[in-house]
């Protein structure tokens, strides 16, 4: 029998048993609404995104001019969670979004679930109905506690003023400690409303909270035994590298050992591309030489990865060869998909700090393995294997060659954040990373929509450093009423945007493996022609294109911009690179035949990797990286 979720259990709990007479004292007396402002402010939250509504308008009523905390208010609640996760990334800290109850709640259901597949710390702030009105299907009371349950890190409904400042103490905590994730704080209007007495700093209550930092036991010199006995070992790195900021402790490693870096989606960028051991990304649509290392290679030291469906494909044919190093803060994740060889439990800096003493005094008795053989065949895949891309036969632009051209023309510090679709892989595959916590996406859940308010988050957090969204028209329409956030509260956000006028990645697969059949994924917003060729008009003689969006960017006071020729679209990112004071747009027209290569089909070995058309490397190629002989290097 299913269990009650614990707003469930609370409504059947009878209603004169709650009693609102405070028993203590000691302390500033205020009511719950300005205690929660006021824990926000001690826990030196700097920025809060929300939208207001009726069940938390006591709270909106505390945050005012002298509040210590900037207020960002979106026009839509998913945007708000998006825009506190991107501000989350950049900054290393907790993300924290204020919406209402009911429908405003449950709009924030997909960034939470967003920022828990994507380990994204998340304070999300809900108001609740009044404690009596609980269970009696008031207006816009729903049970966000419940329907969050799954995925969400913790949560609390919040019942008496006097527990808001330990709640929300606790709530901080616990988001961006261990595995980083969303936690719900549910907040009544009783609580809301009641009169408590506030002091700080608060006692946590957390009993059986103890996330494991540090490696016990031999695994440490168990895995420098590994490397020792290793002659094609891969760093495969993931999100909990870039959570717990492990780059130049991965750099450090991987000099060290000699082994060649690759990167989950999540994690591009922790080590600088420019760095000769990083391969780039892995998996479905990974760089040859990153996917064929993994699958070629005899030790896989796992960094704060999870063995994700889009990385192995194949579960059974991945790494088949491979002895396996997992390090992780999450014991969970601990042979969840794949059972390692030595299991580390901990934060990857934390371990990382360790086990490198640990290597270095294993290499000073045993010497370190010659992998030059195993370099070249890695470089031999590189220089075969290049990132490239097939020219479009309509003349427009090649999606691709327009990703490359704003990387080259971007600064150094810039922010990356994109939508989810094609275009993103293509961000991630072109971009030539050069600093960690530089790159934000929806990686997990793959969310269209994640990448404006994601944009305005990082705007927020970067205080001044350049943002730049590369974004596909299908992905920025779900969100795009977010420029007027972005406009009045002069986040200078940088839209590319990627317009082929289909679901691009969707229209992809179709290709592939439905015969063409281009069911609903033509959105006729970049070209003037329906499914069979035809024009389509407007009023008799006004060509079809909804929306154009150089008169939307327009029309939310943000400068717009189209490009059709490589000129163009040059001079609209040199116009756009020198815009600072508003949200710029550029509509650049790209070929809708334009696909993702490299690519794994879903369920496929990652050994099946189509390089290009009727390509694959690791089917065709003999390349092992065996050494010739054991030789080592002392």
């Amino acid at each position: 029998m299913a269990l009650p979720t614990p707003l469930q259990a609370f409504s059947a709990v009878p209603k004169d048993q709650h009693d609102e007479t405070q028993t203590i004292t000691d302390g500033e007396k205020m009511t719950g609404a300005q205690a929660l402002v006021r824990s926000l402010e001690d826990l030196g939250i700097e920025d809060v995104f929300g939208v207001p509504g009726g069940a938390i308008l006591p709270v909106y009523d505390e945050i005012k001019d002298d509040t210590k905390f900037h207020f960002m208010l979106m026009r839509h609640e998913q945007a708000a969670g998006h825009a506190a996760e991107g501000y989350a990334l950049t900054t290393g800290k907790v993300g924290v979004c204020i919406v209402t109850s009911g429908p405003g709640a449950t709009n924030m259901i997909t960034p939470i679930a967003d920022a828990n597949m994507d380990s994204v710390p998340l304070v999300v702030i809900t108001g609740q109905v009044g404690v009596n009105a609980i269970g009696t299907d008031a207006f816009q009371e729903a049970d966000i506690v419940g329907a969050t349950y799954p995925m969400v890190k913790h949560s609390y409904l919040v019942t008496s003023a006097q527990d808001i400042p330990r709640v929300l103490t606790e709530a901080y905590y616990v988001a961006n400690s261990g595995r980083p994730g969303p936690v719900v704080v549910d907040v009544t209007k009783t609580a809301q409303t009641g009169n408590m007495y506030y002091s700080w700093p608060q006692r946590m209550i957390l009993p059986g909270y103890n996330p494991t930092t540090k490696a016990h036991g031999h695994v440490l010199s168990d895995a420098a035994k590994l490397f020792s006995q290793s002659y094609r070992p891969v760093l495969y790195v993931g999100g909990g590298a870039v959570r717990s900021k492990a780059g130049e402790l991965i750099k450090q490693l991987a000099d060290l050992t000699d082994a060649p870096i690759v990167t989950t989606l999540p994690a591009r960028g922790v080590v600088p591309d420019s760095d000769p051991k990083v391969l780039g990304m892995l998996g479905m649509h990974g760089t040859i030489a990153a996917t064929g290392a993994v699958q070629r290679c005899d030790l896989l030291v796992t960094i704060g990865a999870r063995f994700d469906d889009r990385v192995t494909g194949k579960l059974d044919a991945f790494a088949p060869a491979a002895r396996v190093i997992h390090i992780d803060i999450d014991p969970a994740e601990i042979g969840k998909n794949r059972q390692p060889d030595v299991p580390i439990v901990g934060d990857v800096s934390t371990v990382l700090k360790d086990l490198i003493p640990e290597i270095e005094r294993s290499q000073a008795i045993h010497g370190r393995p010659n992998l030059k053989p195993w370099w070249n065949a890695i470089d031999e895949w590189r220089t075969k294997y290049p990132a490239t891309w097939e020219e479009p036969t309509d003349g427009s632009l090649a999606p691709q060659w327009v990703v490359r051209q704003l990387s080259d023309q971007a600064a150094d510090d810039t922010l990356w954040v994109t939508g989810v679709g094609q275009h993103q892989m293509w961000a991630a595959q072109l971009i030539d990373f050069k600093r960690p916590n530089s790159w934000m996406t929806s990686g997990g859940l793959g969310t269209m929509g994640y990448g404006l308010p994601a944009a305005i988050g990082a705007a927020v957090g970067g205080k001044g450093r350049p943002v730049w969204l590369i974004d596909g028209d299908g992905s920025f329409q779900m969100t795009s009423e977010e420029l007027a956030a972005a406009f009045f509260d002069h986040a200078p956000v940088k839209i590319a945007l990627l317009n082929n006028s289909v679901y691009g990645m969707v229209r992809q697969w179709q290709t592939l493996f439905y015969g063409q059949h281009y069911s609903a994924t033509n959105l006729l917003d970049g070209e003037a022609h329906g499914e069979e060729g035809v024009k389509l008009e407007a009023n008799g003689d006004m060509p079809v294109e909804v929306p154009d969006f150089v008169k939307l960017a327009e029309a939310y006071g943000c400068v717009g911009m189209r490009a059709f020729t490589k000129d163009e679209a040059i001079e609209c990112i040199k116009k756009a690179n020198e815009i600072n004071d508003r949200p710029v747009l550029i509509d650049f027209r790209v070929w809708k035949d334009a696909m993702v290569w490299p690519m794994v089909a879903a369920g496929a070995s990652n050994d099946d990797v189509t390089y290009m058309p009727g390509i694959k490397p690791l089917r065709d190629d003999t390349v092992t990286g065996e050494p010739a002989t054991a030789a080592s290097e002392n």
